[in-house]
């Protein structure tokens, strides 16, 4: 009876790729041998006009993505359901299939009406963009992302990609961070450039979500601030505002969120501190031009000879600068995940840091700090602009 149900389950997977009415996929109750991994979301995506799926295996610090054609993507799933994970949620527009392992492995097959907001997806391309309603059209016409077809420009399919990658990574952020449920989530976009993904999350929140939030974009260059703002109000974003201003001056009396992507060098530090300060619950930070710490790096003796080449200096300062970030947001009470944004082929440019606050505040235990310390020293580090904001004595 077993093996029945499974295949069961397997050819309500196929007929919904085959149809067209597949949603997603989730697998949990891992029983391999990774002790860190925690779940499996499987969604339909389009790359370059191509049907692929989109396999996030989540662990409990990081996240990695992987892309497969359908007939590799069914044979993958083939190998994991009943095998690797003991709970499998599919997710069509006709109905949800539930099949479950006890501790004996013995299988128990359910089904159910769509999930709400589900039923109204037809077809592939409809599947891939569920993430931003019909809504967002009207701002990514007039951002330049589509033509008033909706059909992607040219030259704008990895932006698009990344806007879609995004809102995918911030469904599951927002499902791990504690946000208000009695009045309207906050969130500041800090240095939010165009507002591609300004009003991507505005549209996440209140349009598909269905959790009021507030968001504010803040830019320095108020020729973008205005173009905007005017936007916004022509798109119907109620609950969307930009303001001019830096990331240092910017006066936010609540936060909830704080997002910062591709604030140059100690920017994202500034950011940082403006989330930290504010007992945000939840800090997306994507950081680029790690430049601070490059003058001071001062590595170990079997690191030298490999360091007298720029490029490695270079990477080696990135990663210093990232991994304190992440080491710093963990001191100061929060739970850090470092991950892909997109694919390397598109970007290099592609690292991001995610915190989210712990339940009782910051620790500030020993350990943490030691962590830290430890690091910096490695690589002669004497200072650093978070530790500064933050009050962390890196010599200590």
């Amino acid at each position: 009876m077993g093996p029945d149900l499974r295949e069961n389950f397997l050819t309500e997977l196929r007929t919904g790729v085959r149809d067209g009415t597949f949603v997603k996929l989730t697998l949990g109750k891992p029983r391999g041998g990774e002790a860190d991994l925690q779940n499996l979301y499987i969604r339909p995506l389009t790359l370059r006009g191509t049907l692929h799926f989109s396999f996030v295996w989540r662990y409990k610090t990081n996240d990695i993505t992987k892309n497969l054609l359908p007939a590799g993507a069914i044979a993958q799933i083939e190998t994991l359901v009943g095998v690797e994970f003991h709970s499998a949620h599919l997710f069509t527009t006709e109905r949800t299939a539930q099949l479950e392992y006890n501790k004996k492995g013995e299988p128990r097959y359910s089904f159910g009406p769509p999930a709400p907001g589900e039923a109204t997806v037809a077809g592939h391309d409809r599947a891939k963009s569920r993430l931003l309603p019909p809504a967002s059209q009207t701002w990514l016409e007039a951002l330049g992302i589509t033509n008033p077809a909706g059909v992607v420009r040219m030259g704008m399919a990895d932006k698009h990609r990344q806007i879609h990658q995004y809102v995918e990574i911030l469904s599951h952020l927002t499902a791990e961070a504690t946000l208000p449920t009695n009045r309207p989530v906050e969130i500041a976009d800090m240095g939010c450039g165009k507002g591609y993904l300004t009003f991507a999350t505005h549209d996440y929140f209140n349009l598909v979500a269905n959790r009021a939030a507030n968001v504010v974009g803040i830019e320095a260059r108020p020729e973008l601030v205005e173009k905007c703002q005017a936007l916004a109000r022509s798109a119907g974003c109620a609950r969307l505002s930009f303001q001019a201003g830096t990331i240092q001056s910017a006066q936010l009396t609540t936060l909830d969120v704080l997002i910062a992507l591709h604030a140059c060098d100690t920017a994202t530090d500034d950011a940082i501190l403006q989330g930290v300060t504010a007992g945000a619950a939840l800090i997306v930070v994507s950081p680029c031009c790690q430049k601070e710490l490059r003058a001071q790096l001062q590595p170990s003796a079997v690191l030298a000879p490999a360091l007298k080449h720029g490029i490695f200096q270079e990477r080696h300062a990135e990663f210093v600068t990232d991994a304190l970030r992440a080491l710093l947001l963990e001191w100061a009470g929060y739970n850090t995940k470092v991950f892909e944004f997109i694919s390397t082929e598109h970007t290099a440019k592609n690292l991001m840091i995610t915190a989210t606050k712990r339940a009782g505040g910051p620790v500030h235990a020993e350990p943490a700090a030691a962590n830290v310390r430890e690091l910096a020293a490695f690589y002669g580090i004497k200072t650093q602009a978070l530790a500064r904001h933050l009050g962390f004595d890196l010599k200590s």
